[in-house]
């Protein structure tokens, strides 16, 4: 596969009052043509921040990239000018965000939200961007595009909204679509019809997909590979039925014993992570899970785990992969923790 997207070593702080957060710590993934990669973890893991750092949309008043590159069809997104970021954002890479009411305007009618990227990138007339966006409002399953390019933002239900996001991030046919928590505040029913909109549209298109969530049940229905964070790391990564099928890491463990089965009749409460996520005002020197962590060596708490190779995709930065480990603690599946 040809590598369209890769992210080596990023790091990302925030300044603040009480100090610096350490939001990215050398996250590393790659993104192929026509795939799929999920980033899951717990809110504040660091999810978003590496999404928006792709699109070079931190805050520079407050964030920072301070290292790392983004490479785009070979190119340094971060030694780019803001000019040339702009020509990129929606033509090339788009991002859909999570608050449809707030990432839309509400004083503009919806046809002119999404004619705007397509007169700004593709230099068209009026008449030709207004036909492309009914068609585009067409292929994200809204009924009479061309009488709801006329109406405004309260006119929509929620599920009707994340479709407009959808029809204005993809309308400038982008080789990259970042999703961040697309179905948070969606329904069962409307999140299902939404996921499987994506994946209609990426056969249709041939758009590559990063989708960030903390939903499991999202990750198994849409991804081809899986990133897994925690604390602005990356503690495992692999393909979906990696993740699923052969999980490593005591946080993915956690992650996937905390969901509900269908299959489980011993009405015990659902399993919760005990502890709460590190400071990362002042990160911990060695893993950053180990304080939560029922496997925890001495030396989780003073020394960071290197990345362990399990198979050719299956990667994973925990001690307990170490040889010297895996006599004491031998790890069990996902459901028996």
């Amino acid at each position: 596969m040809e590598k369209l997207l890769q992210v080596e070593n990023l790091h990302v702080t925030f300044k603040t009052h009480g100090g610096e957060i350490q939001a990215v710590r050398g996250v590393s993934f790659s993104l192929d043509k026509g795939e799929t990669l999920a980033i899951v973890g717990e809110s504040g893991c660091g999810k978003s921040v590496t999404a928006r750092s792709i699109m070079r949309l931190i805050p520079e008043h407050t964030g920072r990239i301070r290292e790392g590159r983004i490479l785009f069809e070979g190119r340094d997104l971060l030694a780019l000018t803001e000019k040339e970021m702009r020509e990129l954002r929606g033509s090339a890479i788009s991002m859909i965000f999570q608050d449809a009411m707030t990432s839309l305007n509400p004083t503009i009618s919806i046809g002119e939200q999404i004619m705007e990227g397509i007169i700004r990138h593709q230099k068209v007339s009026r008449a030709a961007a207004r036909e492309q966006a009914v068609e585009m409002l067409h292929l994200v399953g809204i009924a009479n595009p061309e009488r709801r390019l006329k109406q405004y933002l309260h006119e929509f239900s929620g599920g009707m909204r994340q479709r407009i996001m959808i029809a204005i991030a993809l309308v400038c046919r982008p080789s990259i679509l970042i999703a961040d928590e697309p179905t948070t505040a969606l329904d069962v029913t409307i999140q299902a019809q939404i996921l499987e909109l994506f994946k209609t549209i990426q056969r249709r298109t041939g758009v590559s997909i990063i989708m960030i969530t903390h939903d499991m049940g999202v990750v198994a229905k849409m991804a081809n590979k899986v990133c897994v964070m925690y604390a602005g790391k990356v503690v495992e990564a692999g393909t979906v039925r990696d993740i699923f099928y052969n999980p490593q890491h005591p946080y993915t463990k956690g992650l996937l014993y905390s969901m509900p089965r269908l299959d489980d009749d011993s009405h015990e409460p659902l399993y919760s992570i005990p502890g709460t996520p590190p400071d990362l005002f002042s990160p911990p020197k060695g893993c950053a899970f180990a304080a939560r962590c029922d496997y925890a060596l001495e030396v989780c708490r003073h020394h960071q785990p290197e990345f362990s190779c399990i198979q050719s995709q299956h990667q994973v930065a925990c001690w307990l992969q170490d040889p010297r480990a895996k006599h004491v603690f031998p790890l069990r599946t996902a459901t028996g923790m």
